[in-house]
């Protein structure tokens, strides 16, 4: 069975844990242990020295193997608490955000990362807020890229499988795409055969995309003007306020909003315009004790009535 990265670093974040307490452990018990086959475990093993407590190199995990038994020679010398240099902290942040960024991640690896990144943040102080100014881009993006700059200048169609985090799901669709632009990230504004209608689409929520034969053929359409930002919530549309735990911080991340203000608590109260507020109510079950819809208050309401509704149909099923 193919293992994705994110599996792999779970795998091996254990196999630490695993290999401190099992000194001089063989290689086929290991393997057995964590269901893998020899290969994959010397293939981890390989991995895991270039790794440890300092991004400068110090300090790294001394582990190797004989191909029969493990050891571990410097176990205690990792052990210590880690301290962080202000680099290393913003080199990390950085990453830990891209990383929750990817699409097909799961929803509870990304909020557990999101958590993680919103304490470290937190305990970095001016270098955690300097690294929110700074952003990846995954040589996947760059492919992705690729694939639309050429459907774009030989006006072919595109097929894509992309994430949407709103409704966190995965969609097939065909792309006639219209044009490339950055705003924080890169974006294809393109008209889509699903909705029949214009939609921006992020490059790195492309899970998959292929170029096809037909050809592109949008309608004439008047580009948006972005030199504001991506979203221009109309000033007659309802605002909406929300309240979140450090566990629902990735929602200033995925939602665009007017303003995200701190909270004692690690938190966040966002508020944001949109013309359909109603809409925001699977954002709340999504959120479940991270977080709560503030006002309108009719909103809130219903945002409860739905989660003990959707309590009462669990419990019917047990």
């Amino acid at each position: 069975m193919a293992t994705n990265a994110i599996d792999q670093t779970r795998r091996m974040l254990s196999l630490v844990t695993y290999l401190r307490e099992r000194p001089g452990a063989h290689v086929q018990d290991v393997a057995r242990a964590f269901g893998i086959t020899e290969d994959e475990l010397i293939s981890d093993l390989d991995v895991l020295p270039m790794c440890g407590t300092s991004f400068r190199g110090g300090d790294l995990l001394d582990i190797d193997t004989d191909g029969d038994r493990i050891w571990w020679h410097n176990p205690d010398d990792v052990a210590e608490p880690l301290r962080l240099a202000a680099d290393e902290a913003t080199a990390l942040l950085v990453a830990a955000r891209a990383v929750a960024t990817l699409p097909g991640l799961r929803e509870s690896d990304r909020e557990a990362l999101l958590r993680a990144t919103a304490k470290l943040e937190t305990a970095a102080g001016e270098s955690g807020a300097a690294s929110s100014r700074l952003s990846v881009t995954f040589e996947s993006e760059g492919g992705v890229f690729a694939d639309v700059d050429r459907a774009i200048s030989e006006r072919r169609r595109l097929w894509l499988r992309y994430y949407s985090p709103a409704r966190d799901e995965l969609t097939e669709r065909e792309v006639d795409p219209i044009r490339l632009f950055a705003v924080g990230h890169t974006y294809m504004e393109g008209w889509c055969r699903l909705s029949e209608d214009r939609r921006t689409f992020r490059l790195d929520r492309v899970v998959e995309i292929r170029l096809l034969d037909a050809p592109a053929a949008p309608p004439e359409l008047e580009l948006r003007d972005l030199s504001e930002g991506l979203v221009h919530p109309a000033a007659e549309d309802p605002e909406v306020v929300i309240e979140v735990t450090t566990g629902g911080r990735w929602v200033a991340e995925y939602y665009p909003h007017d303003s995200a203000e701190e909270l004692p608590d690690g938190g966040l109260r966002i508020t944001l315009r949109t013309p359909d507020p109603a809409s925001l109510r699977r954002l709340a079950l999504r959120l479940g004790g991270e977080g709560r819809i503030v006002t309108p208050p009719e909103l809130a309401e219903s945002a409860r009535r739905a989660a003990r509704e959707a309590l009462a149909a669990y419990d019917e099923t047990l």
